[in-house]
């Protein structure tokens, strides 16, 4: 059996990115807090660390699926796949989210004055997340490929560090609105458009978190001490 208990978050989502779903089942951050082993984790949190080792081993056993292994492909293609896929994603779908939260607030923010919060919180991190974007795109991954390609290109290790800062400002954004959607559940009498906006946050935060993963944990790695 894989000693899971003293290997941390970044290291066991990086080589099976399946095991996302379970850290998230535990409310366990697997990207801005991937450094961290799952001892330590699970003890800040005040988890039993077995139930997730437990979960670990099971899905391990349990998958048929080969798993994408992000840590062994070329970095470029990663960068290519986080613009094309992720990058993607986000644009695709911030005005379809930021359209349900604020109907949602309008129409039920009296009786649920959590959904006013939450709506005006996706609103601030989308519009952090498109300047993010953009920065990625137009700075940051071209300096990248550039010292991929030539070792003697001078490369400024503190744009990743600045990417890492805006990367903890969106989980924490996101944590507060885990807790005021009380994990995305919404109340028994939502409305069908009240259950689309927390379905879709849910489907959003989940990307947004395999996203910073694979910058953080994978790509950024490589440059962060250059």
């Amino acid at each position: 059996m894989i000693d899971f208990k003293e290997k941390t978050i970044a290291e066991i989502v990086s080589s099976d990115i399946s095991a996302a779903s379970i850290f998230k089942k535990h409310q366990i951050d697997f990207c801005c807090g991937g450094n961290k082993t799952i001892a330590t984790a699970c003890e800040e949190a005040n988890i039993d660390v077995s139930l997730i080792i437990n979960d670990l081993a099971n899905s391990k056993k349990n998958s048929a699926i080969p798993q994408l292994n992000f840590n062994k492909w070329n970095k470029d293609f990663l960068i290519d796949y986080i613009v094309n896929v992720h990058h993607t994603y986000i644009r695709q779908n911030i005005d379809i989210v930021n359209e349900f939260g604020q109907k949602v607030a309008s129409v039920h923010g009296e009786h649920a004055p959590e959904t006013i919060k939450i709506s005006a919180l996706f609103s601030q991190l989308t519009e952090d997340l498109k300047a993010h974007l953009e920065k990625e795109e137009k700075i940051v991954f071209p300096a990248i490929k550039a010292k991929l390609a030539d070792s003697n290109y001078l490369f400024d290790s503190e744009v990743i560090h600045l990417l890492e800062d805006e990367h903890d400002n969106a989980g924490t954004i996101v944590k507060e609105i885990q807790k005021l959607s009380n994990n995305f559940t919404p109340p028994e009498w939502a409305c069908s458009t009240y259950k689309a906006f927390y379905f879709k946050l849910d489907e959003f935060i989940n990307d947004l978190f395999q996203h910073i993963h694979l910058e953080n944990n994978i790509l950024f790695s490589k440059f962060r001490n250059n």
